[in-house]
């Protein structure tokens, strides 16, 4: 598949680069997009919830009422879940929500990701370019040239770069990463893939 190769001004350089057929071409696997990105939220959750049981709660032991004789239910102390105040039952509790997913498959999943934009046609390539210092007002003008202002925008450099990242940070809808950072999550969540030419390369030699 050839993509023709833009400048960030949004000018034609006349270019075009050739996506590999073994990374942006290959037949999707929807079953290890939805595993990959299953993993790659559950890994987002801190798991720090808690709720206090019967144990947590501070409160005498005492027990309120006589066993029996009294119509109603049997009640040991104040801490009962059956009384207001009391422990919860059952509640939440910390845990580790992560998961170990094979490397193959999170491979597949992200070559099924990006063989969907490829077939979507929603891959931009850009020219390499940086920015000589953090302006925000250049990465709206560099989105709006390339029809993009307002869509949901993944940029792919082939390496950190302070400036552009700097310049993304207060544009909604828009995330900066590396080659190298590439999720499926984040493929598929954008609307459309902008990748840095150099980044081309290094996305094959990963996912190869």
């Amino acid at each position: 598949m050839d993509v023709s190769v833009l400048k960030h001004s949004g000018e034609d350089t006349g270019r075009k680069v050739k996506l590999s057929k073994d990374v942006f071409g290959v037949e999707p696997n929807d079953h290890a997009i939805y595993l990959d990105v299953k993993q790659y939220l559950a890994n987002q959750r801190q798991g720090t919830h808690k709720s206090k049981e019967r144990a947590d709660i501070a409160g005498s032991t005492r027990k309120i009422k006589k066993q029996k004789g009294t119509g109603t239910a049997r009640a040991g102390s104040i801490k009962s879940p059956i009384f207001r105040g009391g422990g919860r039952v059952f509640g939440p509790q910390p845990r580790d929500y992560s998961f170990k997913l094979n490397k193959k498959l999170k491979v597949v999943a992200r070559k099924s990701a990006l063989a969907y934009k490829a077939k979507e046609k929603s891959i931009s390539v850009l020219e390499d370019f940086t920015f000589e210092a953090p302006k925000t007002k250049e990465y709206i003008k560099m989105l709006e040239a390339l029809a993009l202002n307002g869509k949901k925008t993944l940029l792919v450099l082939p390496e950190a770069s302070k400036n552009i990242v700097l310049s993304s940070k207060n544009v909604q809808n828009t995330k900066v990463v590396t080659a190298d950072q590439l999720n499926t999550y984040d493929v598929i969540d954008a609307e459309n893939l902008v990748i840095v030419e150099s980044s081309i390369e290094k996305i094959d030699n990963i996912l190869n």
